[in-house]
């Protein structure tokens, strides 16, 4: 009976743990540029583009995907994309997700990559080309959506 009991714990624990970590990839991030949201899209994690920083009087919308290798996508703004493809929901107790792709505006293409949370609580972005990985830690935001529609954002760890 113990020995039953002290499995269920440890199931319980590590089924809390692998959630907790899910649940905190989904939210606002800040990266070297801009603004990232990770959500549920369907049965993936999207990273949605909230927010480019740009020079004072330049409209954030107006900044084009340019660099895309898919002409047609040229014209369209980055405010908006979707930076990942095929990152599935899960999270192993290693706190990463692999099998999923990143997409670079700056070159315009999709590189293969992965998701780790770093213990500080930075998400740390890797995208590969072969064996080689470059990437940037993001770091997570607090965003407060004011009645007037603008938004605030504090620093997560900042906080606490």
């Amino acid at each position: 009976m113990k020995k039953i009991n002290f499995y269920w714990i440890f199931i319980i624990i590590i089924s809390e743990s692998i959630f907790a970590s899910e649940a905190t990839l989904l939210g606002y991030w800040l990266t070297s540029e801009s603004i990232v949201q990770i959500k549920h899209c369907e049965n993936e994690l999207c990273a949605q583009i909230e927010y480019i920083f740009v020079k004072e009087g330049v409209d954030p919308k107006s900044i084009l995907d340019s660099n895309n290798t898919n002409p047609e996508l040229q014209s369209r703004s980055l405010i908006g994309i979707n930076l990942f493809e095929g990152f599935k929901k899960d999270i192993d107790v290693n706190k990463s997700i692999k099998g999923g792709r990143i997409y670079s505006p700056k070159e315009g293409k999709f590189f293969k990559a992965k998701l780790s949370l770093l213990k500080n609580g930075d998400l740390k972005v890797e995208g590969c080309v072969l064996f080689i990985c470059d990437g940037e830690e993001w770091k997570p935001l607090i965003v407060t959506i004011n009645p007037d529609g603008s938004h605030t954002a504090v620093l997560k760890n900042a906080t606490e």
